[in-house]
């Protein structure tokens, strides 16, 4: 996993900043950061697996992250 910049399929910027295993069962997970304003909170944790997955979207497969240039970031 490149430990960079993505953007989720609903549009919202993070930044990777480290991945973790879970002491009990050894599951990878993703830890990452808001590049906007969040109320509830900056940093986030979700199971790798599921940051990795595609999801259907208007019945097309899409990556739930894409990873995206920082040159990327500035053209938005």
């Amino acid at each position: 996993m490149k430990t960079w910049n993505y953007r989720h399929y609903k549009w919202g910027l993070y930044e990777v900043i480290w991945t973790a295993k879970h002491s009990e069962n050894l599951e990878d997970f993703v830890i990452y950061n808001t590049l906007y304003e969040n109320d509830l909170s900056k940093t986030w944790i979700r199971p790798k697996s599921m940051f990795e997955e595609l999801i259907k979207v208007n019945g097309i497969n899409i990556p739930r992250f894409k990873y995206i240039w920082n040159e990327d970031i500035k053209n938005t």
